[in-house]
């Protein structure tokens, strides 16, 4: 046997880290799909590969779009686009699609046979045919020795009238843009991540105006060259563009270094020439290497925490560049915060500047754990946050169940505070888990929040069990929770928000597919009781799937199903086809409303609108004869602001170790209803009998009710309701104010056996409530600091006469109501109530 081919078979994996290659992502090759926090490569598609960079190419299958949110509607499909792109080997990733010419279906997708030595590219072409007699292909060539990919569009009129066409890109999603000398660039949204793209223009061909909108002639033709660039920052792309146009550049090598000579690798170089600048991240050791335009600039080397030094240079054409920058000491506060037990614990650190005239704290954006607006979500008691010289409130919390840390300090410039402290749980949940069932990272599509940051926002705020639900993806967060170390706190299972036009859905548990479209997930039905069923029976039935509505309509699915104002009965069934239903996904606190709808009037609108209340409808439907669990979730879509942490859940449990959370144990339980929804407060209520919520029991004459509520140092309550068949019962309103001997001043606020006099059925629901408190200490200049702390448990159906438990059928003084109400019939309701 020759020695040769064996030769060949050696050398050819060496071979292939140099030289550019395309290849199908399929017959084991799917493990080589570029990977990052965007990463969206399936089975099938094609990978574009050098020994500097590594993208992908999107197949042209049915339904193939990068996530649910990337285009809505019937053409938001993206074949044939590039979905990632990323530095060889970095897996970083940060891009969710790039359409050179928008998007929709396309005719085909193919990789091109080997051209040019060291090239190697990928072709997707929409024929005349299916594009409005418009033919647009989309040419993805990849070269050695280059950062990035050249995009050839080219659109042909094959008709004989003028068409309308455009070469608009499709560039999503990114906060943090701009353009320099036309090249247009973007940052990671999360800049830790060190990624920066950049396109621009090439060559291009009949389009003397170069605009993205134009008018072709029968049988005339444009073409758009471009160059898009990955960089590990925005200036870095930016010079990779500058290149691949041929200009003229210079090297800068560049070092940021701390008053001990080490590098900073949280630092950056912010480059700017006239109106325009650029953003260049330091690596881990503090240096940047990159081309850029030769000629004057003005350097500014940051770092936060730390006063900024600028720096005017005239960097040479055609010659390296070094610049070395020393900043001075930072100022920060140190962090080691344990349990009692003296373990790490995750924590949530937040900052108040003290004095009025301080700017803004910007500890980076609001998608990421490490450093959002004014806060720092930690997956580990100890971390050092940089802060710029002053004054602060510092306060330490860890979701409702654990006491407050706080400090008031004064960082003077290069000081480091150290503030070390031991957060203390209070509360006594043990039988209980709390947990939440519907919140988002990334893979969603509808928020660019990193996962490990959702997880972090999680294991801060106390939450013990979160099934994984990314919007139309199957997924599982399980992997991140290992990664971060967070087994002992959060507990996952693999789930879904199936999503469409109308009714949403979480269910669970499932197997993804990683390399299948949407993880192997169903299609959404406008039909909820196909979507519930499709759900029920998806990867065969078990005992343990759960299934929920999501911030429903409840008039549209179980009264008014055509939305036409006229009650019709829903969707009739499909209240038996799901296990709960959202009554709370934000802030609010309802429960106690008196009427169904509210009259609102958005910011800055002249027109005012009826704002259905949820909760109201969940207690009319309740007294229909409708048994809907209800669950509190926060939907979550960022860390700050809208994180986890506003609504919970409550469920008893059989351990109160997360990492031992069964789901096959806990959801008969969640099933049957016995759950407790709070913003924080935590409240037991159970009958003499020992009937929790969502059980029945049965009486006569009377019922006793034993209420507990706990709270941490910074929550409280001041009312205890019970609601009699939805209605508030005035004998059994208690308040701080009126009864001040039934309410504590430690952690446990109320603890009390309250009878219930009952001569009919009846549901029972007990309300605790702060009806003038806040959460400021818990979520700081959040929006959820507003949130009053409350809670309330499902009902529990109590049988008076020993004929099984009958609903009394009262509407709570209001009609039913239909869809599409307006505010002034609204209005007119409510003045007439």
């Amino acid at each position: 046997m020759s020695i040769r081919p064996l030769l060949s078979l050696f050398l050819a994996p060496c071979l292939s880290l140099s030289a550019a290659e395309v290849f199908e992502a399929s017959l084991g090759r799917e493990s080589e799909l570029p990977k990052g926090k965007e990463a969206d490569g399936i089975r099938g598609d094609f990978v574009l590969r050098s020994a500097e960079v590594e993208a992908l190419i999107s197949q042209n299958a049915h339904n193939r779009r990068a996530n649910m949110s990337t285009f809505y509607g019937e053409d938001g499909v993206t074949p044939g686009c590039l979905y990632d792109l990323t530095l060889r080997g970095s897996n970083n990733d940060q891009l969710i699609v790039y359409g050179p010419a928008g998007h929709g279906a396309v005719s085909y997708v193919q990789a091109l046979p080997p051209g040019n030595k060291g090239e190697a590219a990928v072709l997707a072409v929409t024929t005349a045919g299916k594009n409005g007699g418009v033919f647009k292909s989309n040419e993805y060539r990849l070269r050695d020795g280059e950062n990035g990919l050249h995009i050839i569009t080219t659109l042909r009129n094959e008709t004989q009238q003028p068409q309308k066409v455009s070469l608009k890109a499709d560039f999503t999603r990114f906060e943090v843009t701009g353009k320099f000398e036309g090249i247009e660039w973007v940052d990671a949204i999360n800049p830790a991540h060190r990624c920066g793209y950049a396109v621009g223009l090439i060559k291009e061909t009949g389009n003397a105006k170069g605009a993205d909108s134009l008018e072709l002639a029968p049988g005339a033709e444009v073409q758009r060259h471009r160059f898009f660039a990955v960089g590990v920052s925005p200036a870095a792309a930016v010079g990779e563009v500058l290149k691949a146009q041929g200009k003229s550049l210079a090297k800068l090598e560049g070092q940021l270094i701390d008053e001990s000579g080490k590098g900073l690798g949280s630092g950056r170089f912010i480059l700017r020439r006239g109106k325009e600048s650029l953003v260049a991240h330091a690596d881990k050791d503090g240096r940047i290497a990159l081309h850029v335009a030769a000629g004057s600039w003005e350097i500014e080397a940051a770092d936060l925490g730390r006063p900024s030094v600028n720096k005017a240079v005239d960097l040479q054409a055609g010659s390296k560049n070094p610049l070395i920058v020393q900043l001075a000491a930072a100022s920060a506060v140190v962090f080691d915060i344990s349990a009692e037990d003296g373990s790490s614990i995750p924590c949530k650190a937040h900052f108040e500047p003290l004095d009025p005239q301080a700017q803004k704290l910007d500890l980076g954006p609001k998608w990421r754990a490490h450093g959002c607006v004014d806060q720092y979500h930690s997956e580990k008691g100890q971390f050092s946050v940089a802060l710029p010289p002053g004054a602060y409130r510092v306060v330490v919390v860890r979701g409702p169940e654990y006491d407050h840390l706080k400090k008031e300090i004064t960082l003077k410039p290069g000081e480091k505070f150290n503030f070390k402290g031991s957060l203390k749980r209070s509360v006594n949940s043990k039988g209980w888990i709390s947990a939440d069932f519907h919140n988002h990272s990334t893979p969603s599509g509808d928020n660019v929040c990193d996962t490990d940051g959702r997880l972090i926002n999680i294991a801060v705020e106390h939450l013990e069990f979160t099934p994984t639900t990314e919007h139309n993806r199957l997924y599982d967060w399980e992997p991140t929770i290992k990664a971060l170390g967070l087994e002992r706190f959060v507990k996952t299972v693999k789930g879904i928000e199936l999503t469409g036009s109308r009714q949403h859905f979480n269910a669970f548990p499932f197997e993804p597919d990683a390399l299948l479209q949407d993880g192997g997930a169903p299609q959404w039905n406008d039909d909820p009781r196909i979507t519930a069923l499709t759900l029920r029976r998806w990867q065969g039935e078990r005992a343990d799937r759960y299934i929920q509505f999501n911030h429903p309509d409840l008039s549209n699915m179980f009264l008014d199903r055509n939305s036409d104002g006229i009650l019709d009965g829903g969707f009739v069934g499909v209240g038996g086809m799901i296990d709960a239903s959202e009554v709370q996904n934000g802030p609010g606190t309802g429960i106690l409303t008196d009427a169904p709808f509210s009259i609102t009037r958005g910011k800055g609108s002249l027109a005012a609108k009826a704002s259905a209340s949820r909760e109201f409808l969940w207690k009319q439907l309740l007294n229909q004869g409708l048994r809907i669990t209800a669950v509190g979730v926060a939907d979550a879509h960022s860390v700050y602001g809208n994180g986890v942490g506003c609504w919970r859940c409550y469920i008893p449990s059989q351990t109160d170790e997360p990492q031992e959370i069964d789901w096959a144990q806990l959801s008969p339980r969640v099933k049957a209803g016995n759950m407790v929804l709070s913003t924080g407060p935590f409240l037991e209520v159970s009958t003499q009998n020992g009937k929790i919520a969502g059980d029945d029991d049965r009486c006569t004459g009377s019922i006793k009710l034993k209420v507990r509520v706990q709270c941490s140092d910074w929550l409280d309550i001041d009312r205890v309701q019970v609601l009699v068949n939805s209605r508030p019962e005035p004998s059994l309103n208690f308040t701080r104010a009126k009864h001040p001997a039934m309410f504590g001043n430690g952690v446990v606020k109320f603890e009390q056996t309250l009878e219930v006099p009952l001569q009919q059925d009846a549901h029972l629901i007990v309300v605790a409530l702060d009806e003038d408190g806040d959460e400021k200490i818990g979520f700081g200049t959040s929006d959820y600091a507003k949130m009053r702390p409350c809670a309330y448990n499902n009902p529990i159906y109590v049988d008076a006469d020993g004929g099984g438990f009958k609903p009394n059928g009262d509407t709570l003084g209001y009609a039913l109501p239909g869809a599409g109400l307006s505010a002034d019939k609204a209005r007119a309701l409510l003045q007439a109530r």
